[in-house]
């Protein structure tokens, strides 16, 4: 367990509570998320953090999840549907790099795929997408498809849960 001498952590346990929200969706873009998960401060560790915003994650209702869905950009694309942070606009990025050399072809592959999947699930493709390339997160893509919507809503809250993480250590430079 990481203890509390990062001065990320300690600056985000001294935030004020609006400061702290925004904050934390840049990680999340459930506002119900990051209001819980800003209420759980003080963190002692950054596991300590990553536990309890798990835990927030899974007590939250769909709608919540569909929220912070909402802030993404879909696969290829730049731009999500929600205004978000700079920040989370930046990691978005870059976590999406591997789409950057994409052919034609791949990138109208994803986005037929993309539409194929909001019209069948009625929220965005999301996945942990770094360190995948273009051709990965279509056959993904690809076979998420075939899920019923429970079971697809599920996979996708998960693959959230991932890149919450990710961001999550990157709020806090670890």
């Amino acid at each position: 367990m990481e203890l509390l001498n990062d001065g990320g952590l300690q600056r985000l346990n001294c935030l004020d509570t609006a400061e702290a929200e925004e904050e934390f969706l840049k990680c999340c873009g459930s506002r119900k998320w990051a209001r819980q998960v800003t209420t759980a401060r003080p963190f002692a560790s950054v596991d300590h953090l990553i536990t309890k915003a798990d835990r927030v994650w899974w007590s939250l209702e769909p709608r919540d999840w569909l929220e912070a869905f909402h802030s993404h950009p879909k696969i290829g694309e730049t731009k999500a549907a929600a205004v978000t942070a700079v920040a989370a606009q930046k990691w978005s990025e870059d976590e999406q790099s591997g789409t950057r050399n994409s052919t034609p072809k791949t990138i109208a592959a994803l986005a037929k795929l993309n539409r194929d999947y909001e019209e069948k699930f009625g929220f965005i493709f999301i996945v942990c997408a770094s360190g995948k390339n273009s051709e990965e997160m279509l056959a993904m893509l690809g076979e998420r498809l075939e899920n019923n919507p429970d079971e697809e809503l599920r996979i996708a809250a998960a693959e959230q849960e991932k890149i919450t993480h990710l961001r999550l250590k990157k709020l806090l430079a670890v």
